[in-house]
């Protein structure tokens, strides 16, 4: 190949990377306020799961789909409904990313992420240790 097809080659894939970056849906972060604005636009929202509020999941009726109660950063309070399996571990979870749209009253998310204590207990735990001093 000539070193001109290969130039051509570069440039014709970084036009393309670009072109298809900027079609890409970018999620921006929000609060529940700014998600019921737009609802046909995805948002990501962060938040602490409402442990006095009820979680819905049903493995029988339907194992990929299940519900939970949220509070954003703004103390609002707001029914999220997820179309994934219910994780692990989910009520021990400190805080919690969700993105998606709003449908009605609820969010709806397609993908969630989960900050759960358990993962950072170990590193806890070895900073309380007292260090005996020596004499």
């Amino acid at each position: 190949m000539k070193k001109s097809h290969i130039i051509l080659i570069i440039v014709l894939a970084v036009a393309i990377g670009a072109i298809v970056s900027l079609v890409k849906d970018p999620r921006t972060y929000a609060d529940f306020e700014e998600a019921s604005a737009s609802p046909n636009k995805s948002f990501d929202i962060i938040g602490k799961l409402d442990l006095k509020s009820p979680i819905s999941y049903d493995a029988l009726v339907n194992p990929d789909q299940f519900s939970f109660y949220m509070t954003d950063e703004k103390d609002v309070k707001r029914k999220v409904v997820v179309n994934k399996p219910k994780p692990q571990d989910f009520e021990k979870c400190i805080q919690v990313v969700v993105g998606g749209k709003m449908k009605d009253d609820a969010f709806h998310a397609d993908n969630i992420l989960l900050k759960c204590p358990s993962k950072y207990e170990g590193q806890m735990n070895a900073a309380k240790i007292p260090v005996k001093e020596s004499k």
